[in-house]
């Protein structure tokens, strides 16, 4: 298939991902100072630089549909980014920068590339809905069209409560160094992470219509299930983290145990015994 509606004639599938993998491998470049900003940094300014080729090679004839999914993915990357910037200068990380770059240091160059080479690739595989809706999006059909604007909405839902998330965890922080329990984390203990992974949920089923070859399927699916394992990873280390931190508070041994850990009213109150693989 070729991007008729999007790009030159001569541009297919393929390739059109191939160039988004070598626009992620040189912004990926910098995790090698320092190991991390291959998954946060690099992992933000990807999903920034995806959209806008996008918006580049699709400047002449932009379906809104299509144009809300870039927008929210726009406004995705370029919110984390902005939050990883300003972590980065916080004095009370400093010890965690030092502590990050001591250990990428340390890391062989061999594993290096390995993370280099697979998180690029993961970030292609998050983001080839895009693409895939964007091959076909002038074909779909009435009813194909209200199931990719459905993937959207979620999609815009998971933005939204990852961004509140954020500013209520941020907000309850500067009052006080216990524990958030109020707003979203009354409903769920780490709303933020459920909100990225609605983000992409969001992402993934607003191309479903578009998934024309078994190729297609495949990299997006596996796109959004290691994303979904990853926040899964990340809540697993949270939640020890935090134990540690608050177990000795009876007000957290009780939230711990009436809230949900990750997904809302389903009553699974931990993950840190639960085999994630990409951790």
């Amino acid at each position: 298939p070729k991007f008729t509606s999007m790009l030159t004639d001569s541009l297919t599938t393929i390739q059109y991902l191939g160039l988004l993998l070598a626009v992620s491998l040189f912004i990926d470049l910098i995790g090698f100072y320092r190991t991390v900003w291959f998954i946060s940094i690099g992992y933000s300014a990807s999903i920034v630089a995806f959209v806008l080729v996008t918006v580049f090679f699709a400047r002449t004839s932009l379906d809104p549909i299509l144009g809300l999914q870039l927008l929210g993915s726009l406004i995705w990357g370029a919110r984390l980014g902005l939050f990883l910037a300003a972590r980065e200068r916080k004095s009370s990380y400093q010890a965690s920068v030092k502590d990050q770059t001591d250990k990428s240091a340390a890391l062989p160059i061999f594993v290096k590339i390995c993370i280099w080479s697979s998180t690029s690739l993961l970030y292609v595989c998050m983001f080839s809905p895009v693409v895939f809706l964007a091959e076909s999006i002038k074909d779909l059909n009435d009813k194909q069209m209200k199931f990719a604007i459905a993937g959207v909405v979620i999609m815009w839902l998971g933005l939204a409560v990852e961004a509140a998330a954020d500013h209520q965890k941020s907000k309850a922080k500067a009052k006080s160094s216990g524990f958030v329990s109020s707003g979203l984390y009354s409903w769920v203990r780490y709303p933020n992470y459920l909100g990225e992974i609605t983000f992409w949920v969001g992402n993934f089923l607003a191309g479903v219509v578009a998934y024309a070859t078994w190729r297609h399927w495949a990299t997006a699916i596996t796109g959004v299930m290691c994303i979904i394992l990853i926040m899964m990873g990340s809540t697993k280390r949270l939640e020890t983290k935090q134990d540690k931190r608050y177990g000795k508070d009876p007000n957290y041994k009780t939230y711990i145990k009436t809230v949900p850990v990750l997904f809302p009213w389903i009553p699974i109150y931990s993950l840190k015994n639960v085999k994630v693989y990409l951790e």
